[in-house]
């Protein structure tokens, strides 16, 4: 959908989105639009349940055109998250209305108009994502006809370079979205490392290795998840240079299992087929690159994936085997199904041991345990130091992704402890998010860390205000805004 800013006015064609603030206040625009069609505005304000309430919408035909009435709600509430919820209301209200064109009059003059307009675009953008290219009967009547949404503000060229910014980190979401949405026939190890591979076309440095080049390494945890896939294991180095040269990166590691069997150890057939999207971590580490690199992010980034796929063919690895990582830990496996933590374990390793980041952030969808937790609502995440665990959760807080931290410790640790091995892979069943974390603490050592166990909030079950039905992108925005103002601004 295309984004548009222009001056105040009145649009020459399509529907017109105008405000009300609650109690029925119209505003400027609004009180013109009903004074011009006879009190129309007021009468079937009258006759409904709109009270101008915040995300409230109210569709009046005019003999002009079709009106859209916003509820604004209060007037001293409107901040980013609020304006992010209306774009996306907006957009949900007239993507399938018929309409093609439509015009967003913000006509409250204020100090924050532009950053408020910007905001309603990227709410909007966020909405309108849609994942169709495997449809290939879908009705035309089926399909949203909604193409342009213009924002009439005040100082419309200071709310289109702010929503420049946005527009790059919306492109990051999406990008995740599309790996997350693809079907594992289409989005296997090699695969995915070609889509980053891509990204080099925005600036990124991408390295692949393949399965020759970890061995050599000691990726013994990572190779055993993948060896019973007829598919090449991969690892993805992505790095952005913007910050100043000699500067400290910091870097992000994602799980990036593209489809979890559960090997051996196989999951019952029921729901298996969400199992595309264990690869989650990594599609959200891919799409922060993306949008770091599209806003010319002034950081030094690096973003390492794990790709594997995690089958039960005669090759498999089995509940009683031994592995080595790459930190020369070993390993006694399980739970063949516990598989992520394994992929994880030698992909922190490689990325503390060779690029020496100020801090790692690791996501993954590790663990139903904290969906037993949380929900689908937040994510759960643990962290090894404290200013860095505060700054995350003001990230999230800032872009409407919920966080909640959780405990790790030394009584939750120990239950990883192996009797023939240094450590095994699985717990005991009580805690199992907790323990999980605790493994991959191992292969951390004192570089400032958190992991993000994503496994409830990786895919929307339901419609929400910025994210349809899918793939949400969960994390990318809040990692960005931690880069933003925990290293840029540093």
């Amino acid at each position: 959908m295309k984004i548009a800013f222009a001056k105040i006015g009145r649009p020459k064609k399509g529907a017109v989105v105008a405000s009300v603030l609650e109690g029925g206040k119209l505003s400027p625009t609004a009180a013109a639009l009903d004074k011009e069609n006879g009190g129309l505005i007021g009468k079937a304000i009258a006759a409904s349940r709109f009270t101008g309430k915040a995300h409230q919408s109210l569709t009046v035909f005019t003999p002009a055109g079709r009106v859209l009435l916003y509820g604004l709600g209060d007037p001293t509430k409107l901040d980013p998250q609020w304006a992010e919820a209306a774009g996306g209301g907006i957009y949900a209200a007239l993507a399938s209305s018929g309409e093609k064109e439509a015009a967003v009059v913000m006509d409250r003059d204020d100090a924050g108009c532009a950053e408020r307009a910007a905001h309603v675009a990227l709410g909007a953008v966020l909405r309108s994502y849609r994942f169709d290219k495997y449809r290939t009967t879908m009705k035309k009547e089926d399909r949203p006809t909604l193409e342009k949404l213009t924002f009439m503000v005040k100082d419309h060229a200071e709310a289109k370079k702010l929503y420049d910014v946005e527009a790059a980190i919306a492109e990051g979401v999406a990008f995740t979205r599309d790996l997350v949405s693809e079907p594992p026939n289409v989005l296997y190890p090699e695969s995915f490392a070609e889509h980053c591979v891509a990204l080099k076309k925005l600036g990124v440095d991408v390295e692949v290795l393949g399965e020759k080049e970890m061995a050599k390494l000691g990726m013994g945890a990572l190779l055993g998840v993948g060896q019973g896939s007829r598919r090449e294991s991969k690892m993805v180095v992505m790095r952005w240079n913007g910050g100043a040269k000699g500067d400290q990166p910091v870097a992000f590691v994602g799980k990036g299992v593209c489809f979890d069997t559960g090997g051996i150890s196989i999951k019952p057939a029921g729901g298996m087929e969400d199992m595309k999207f264990d690869m989650g971590g990594a599609g959200v580490v891919s799409g922060l690159m993306k949008a770091l690199a599209g806003r010319k992010a002034k950081a030094n980034v690096i973003g390492v994936i794990g790709l594997v796929e995690n089958m039960p063919d005669g090759n498999a690895q089995r509940p009683s085997d031994v592995v080595t990582s790459m930190s020369g830990q070993t390993i006694e496996i399980i739970n063949t199904d516990a598989e992520g933590r394994l992929v994880l374990a030698d992909a922190l390793w490689y990325t503390q041991d060779k690029y020496k980041p100020a801090f790692m952030v690791d996501l993954a969808t590790l663990t139903g345990a904290m969906m037993v937790s949380l929900g689908e609502e937040t994510c759960g995440y643990f962290a090894n130091d404290d200013k860095l665990s505060d700054a995350l959760k003001a990230a999230g807080d800032a872009v409407a992704e919920p966080m909640w931290r959780m405990p790790l410790g030394d009584a939750y640790n120990k239950q990883m402890d192996s009797d023939i091995a240094d450590m095994k892979n699985a717990g005991p069943r009580w805690g199992g998010a907790i323990t999980a974390a605790c493994f991959l603490e191992r292969f951390v050592d004192k570089t400032p860390w958190i992991h993000m166990d994503i496994a409830g909030v990786a895919w929307s079950r339901k419609d929400r205000s910025t994210t349809p039905k899918g793939a949400s992108g969960f994390g990318v925005r809040a990692l960005d805004r931690l880069v933003r103002d925990y290293v840029e601004k540093a």
